[in-house]
């Protein structure tokens, strides 16, 4: 089979097994951002979520060359047995748990990264500034993000010895839970406090959104939520409907509307440029 053919026959049947997951998740979590939100009072649901669609329709478009790239690295990494998994020579079993644990761990500090370098956070903040947060959020990043994040994949997955089955697969394993995390649903104490045991929940990721930025710069895990525990990022609140989504100085028409959420990194504004500053040292005092 030509190579051509062999990244077609990947990336089409994992590109819509994500489709087919997101639209039955975000479905079934509009429903239940129906009938029993966290934060209540929200309006005009559809525009909103068909602004964060629209971006992530066209991330999709953007990103469809980098998937060819990303098959490409890391067929020449395993030809020539490259990588950390395969340096350690584990059985095939422990091969798979190594490799997506440690893309999941990559994922945190990625995550913590874009929160910490001030051109990546132009970006990232995108993501933060949506004061209306449910499900759809969880596919609204701004399309500079995702270009940067899969040109650093391009390097992750042949240095971790990941195949695009393996990252197909955490991919399609990881979605439901973002998507979860980030829905607007009402989730009892006690479920949420069961689950967060091996996943991130809505209540851990509701104060990552928050406009405080002690609360802001915490729980950064996407998938599984020991990363947090483990290097010391994880917080909660005991009433998170008190929390404030969003970030301050972002105009409604800038974190709300399509146009306005991809020009914003390139806006000089208070809301990209010294936001984080201001609010570090309001923190402080």
């Amino acid at each position: 089979m030509a190579v051509g053919e062999t990244m077609m026959a990947w990336l089409d049947p994992a590109g819509r097994g994500r489709f087919v997951v997101a639209a039955a998740v975000l479905g079934t979590l509009w429903v239940l951002e129906s009938v029993a939100p966290m934060f209540a009072g929200r309006s005009r649901r559809l525009t909103h979520l068909g602004a964060n669609l629209g971006l992530a329709a066209i991330n999709g478009v953007v990103l469809y060359g980098f998937a060819f790239g990303l098959l490409a690295v890391s067929e020449w990494a395993r030809m020539r047995g490259w990588g950390v998994v395969r340096w350690l020579g584990l059985p095939p079993v422990w091969a798979w748990v190594a490799v997506l644990l440690l893309f999941d761990c990559w994922q945190y500090w990625w995550h913590r990264i874009n929160h910490a370098v001030p051109w990546l956070w132009r970006f990232h903040a995108v993501h933060h500034a949506d004061a209306e947060m449910d499900a759809s959020s969880g596919v609204r990043f701004h399309t500079g993000e995702m270009i940067l994040s899969a040109t650093a994949r391009v390097v992750v997955l042949p240095l971790l010895g990941m195949t695009v089955l393996q990252l197909a697969v955490y991919e399609l394993a990881a979605l439901p839970v973002i998507l979860f995390h980030h829905s607007n649903v009402r989730m009892p104490a006690a479920v949420d406090r069961v689950l967060r045991v091996l996943i991130v929940t809505p209540w851990m990721h509701w104060v990552h959104h928050s406009r405080w930025q002690p609360e802001t710069d915490s729980n950064f895990s996407s998938f599984l939520s020991i990363w947090d525990r483990l290097f010391g990022s994880f917080r909660l609140r005991e009433r998170p409907q008190e929390i404030r989504l969003g970030l301050d100085g972002w105009p409604e028409r800038q974190w709300r509307s399509l146009p306005g959420m991809l020009a914003a990194p390139f806006v000089k504004r208070r809301g990209v440029d010294r936001e984080r500053a201001d609010r570090s040292r309001s923190a402080d005092q």
